[in-house]
C-alpha cells in the first residue's frame, strides 16, 4: 500500500503536509466561513447561529470534492512538544474499526518552527469510513469550547487533512473561520469554485480568479 509521503512526492512533488496549504501550491482557493456574523452574540455568549452555518458550508464543500468511490487519506499531524489527543480522530470518527490496522505514524521536524517535531498520523480510508459530519464540526471548534472536539483549551489542537488520491486534492479546515483546498489540475477545482464562488476569500479574490480565467 501506498504512503502518503509517497503520494505527495509524485502528486504534490515539493509540498509539506502542514497549515498553509493555500501558500505553497498554485493551484489553490481560500474559503471563507460564516462570513458576516460574529462568532459571539451582545452579551457575550457564543453565536450558535454562525456555527451552524459555519458547518453546513464546511460540509457542503467537502461533499462536492469527495464523491464515495474515492480513495482517501486522512492525515492527522500533532506537534509533539504539546500535550494533544491524536486518537480522538482515529478512535471517535472511524466508522471502520477494522481500519485501525492501517494507521501508520511518522515523525519528521517541521520547517515552520525551528526543532519542533511533528506526529503525523495517516489512515487510506474510503468516504464512507469516516463520521466525516461531525469530524468537520470538531475541525470548526477549535478556538470554542462547543462540541464534538478534538481537545481542549490547554492542548495542541491536531491539524486534520482530508486527502483525495483520486482527484488529487486536498482540503484543510484551519478553524470556524475558513478552508483551503488546493488540487494538481485547476479543471477538479473549477466546479466548487464556480458553485461556491461567494464564499471565494475577498481577500484572496482576484488571485483566485485569475487561476480560474
Amino acid at each position: 500500500m501506498i504512503k502518503v509521503r509517497d503520494y505527495l512526492h509524485t502528486a504534490f512533488p515539493g509540498l509539506t503536509m502542514a497549515h498553509s496549504l493555500y501558500h505553497q501550491w498554485g493551484i489553490r482557493i481560500h474559503f471563507e466561513l460564516g462570513d458576516g456574523i460574529y462568532q459571539f452574540r451582545g452579551d457575550g455568549s457564543l453565536n450558535l447561529d454562525r456555527f451552524d452555518m459555519v458547518y453546513s458550508q464546511a460540509l457542503s464543500i467537502f461533499n462536492s470534492l469527495f464523491s464515495d468511490q474515492d480513495d482517501l487519506f486522512l492525515v492527522t499531524n500533532v506537534y509533539q512538544n504539546k500535550p494533544h489527543h491524536t486518537s480522538k480522530v482515529y478512535q471517535r470518527y472511524i466508522k471502520n474499526k477494522d481500519l485501525k490496522f492501517l494507521l501508520k505514524q511518522e515523525t519528521f521536524i517541521s520547517t515552520d518552527e525551528e526543532d519542533e517535531g511533528i506526529s503525523q498520523f495517516c489512515l487510506p480510508c474510503r468516504k464512507r469510513d469516516i463520521r466525516y459530519p461531525l469530524l468537520i464540526q470538531a475541525t470548526c471548534n477549535e478556538d470554542f469550547s462547543l462540541k464534538p472536539k478534538l481537545g481542549n483549551p490547554y492542548s495542541q489542537y491536531p491539524e486534520v487533512f482530508f486527502i483525495n488520491a483520486t482527484k488529487h486534492l486536498i482540503f484543510f479546515i484551519y478553524d470556524d473561520r475558513g478552508c483551503e483546498v488546493i488540487a494538481n489540475d485547476k479543471e477538479t477545482l473549477r466546479p466548487v469554485y464556480e458553485k461556491y464562488s461567494e464564499w471565494v476569500s475577498e481577500y484572496n479574490r482576484k488571485e483566485i480568479e485569475a487561476i480560474f480565467k
